[in-house]
C-alpha cells in the first residue's frame, strides 16, 4: 500500500491540480465569453435606438424626448433606464453616443453556465484538499532522507520512485538503526553491540555487512555510508 502511494501520490496530485487549474480556467473563460457576446448585443441595440431617436426628431439637440425616444426603440427592455447618451463636443463635427456600465453589460449576460462551472471547480478544489490531506495521513510514520524511504508500518525501505528495496535481515536492521538515529550516525560499539551483542569481536562482520549495505544503498538513493577510521559509520547525501 505504501509503495502504490509513493510511486502515484505525486502523479495524481500533479493531475488533479492541472485539471483544477483548466476548470478554473474554463469558468473564467466562459463568463468572458458570455459577457462579450452580451456587450456586442447591447452596443448594436444602443446604436440603432440611438439612430431611430436622432433620425425621428430630425435635430442634433439632444432633449429630453431624445431620450425617451431613445429608451423607446431599445429592444432589449433591461437597458431602458440604465443606458446614457452622451454626446462628444471636442470635435468639429456633433457626436452622440450611447452606452451603459460594465455592471449593467454583466447582470444582462447570461452566467449560469459560468455558475455551475464555478460550482464544479469549487467542489474539485475541495475534492483536491481532502485528497491531499489523505494522502498526508497516509504518509504518516514514515521517514525520508536522501531519496530513501521507510516505512514504520511495515517495516520496508522504498527508493524514490516507490519500489521495494529487497535488504538482508541484518542489512534491514542496520538501516533502520540508521535512521532511528538523530544525525544517522552510529559508533562501532552501538552497531556491534545491538546486532552481535554476544559476540566478542564483530569488526570482521560489521566490516562485511558494511561493504555489502554500501552498493545497495548507493543505487537506491542519493546516499552513502562513511567510516570514521572505523570507530563510526554514518548515512550522509552524496
Amino acid at each position: 500500500m505504501i509503495s502504490f502511494v509513493f510511486l502515484h501520490a505525486d502523479m495524481k496530485q500533479q493531475y488533479l491540480v492541472i485539471v483544477l487549474f483548466v476548470m478554473i480556467v474554463a469558468s473564467c473563460a466562459t463568463s468572458l465569453v458570455s459577457y462579450h457576446a452580451t456587450e456586442r448585443q447591447v452596443v448594436d441595440d444602443m446604436s440603432q435606438a440611438l439612430s431611430s431617436a436622432l433620425a425621428k426628431q430630425q435635430s442634433n439637440v439632444i432633449t429630453q424626448d431624445t431620450i425617451q425616444s431613445f429608451n423607446s426603440h431599445l429592444q432589449i427592455a433591461e437597458l431602458r433606464g440604465k443606458a446614457t447618451i452622451a454626446v462628444d463636443t471636442k470635435g468639429r463635427e456633433f457626436k452622440a453616443y450611447a452606452h451603459c456600465s460594465e455592471a449593467t453589460i454583466f447582470s444582462l449576460s447570461d452566467q449560469r453556465p459560468t455558475v455551475v462551472l464555478w460550482t464544479l471547480t469549487l467542489m474539485w478544489a475541495l475534492f483536491c484538499f481532502y485528497h491531499r490531506r489523505h494522502e498526508m495521513l497516509q504518509m504518516v510514520g514514515v521517514s525520508q532522507y536522501g531519496g530513501l524511504r521507510f516505512a514504520e508500518a511495515e517495516g520496508t525501505f522504498y527508493d524514490a520512485a516507490g519500489r521495494r528495496i529487497k535488504l538482508t535481515r541484518m542489512q534491514q536492521q542496520l538501516l533502520e538503526m540508521f535512521f532511528r538515529s538523530d544525525a544517522h550516525q552510529l559508533t562501532k560499539t552501538e552497531i556491534c553491540d545491538a546486532l552481535w551483542p554476544k559476540k566478542p569481536d564483530a569488526s570482521e562482520t560489521l566490516y562485511t555487512l558494511i561493504r555489502r549495505l554500501r552498493p545497495i544503498i548507493e543505487e537506491h538513493s542519493d546516499l552513502k555510508i562513511e567510516s570514521d577510521r572505523g570507530k563510526s559509520y554514518g548515512l550522509t547525501i552524496r
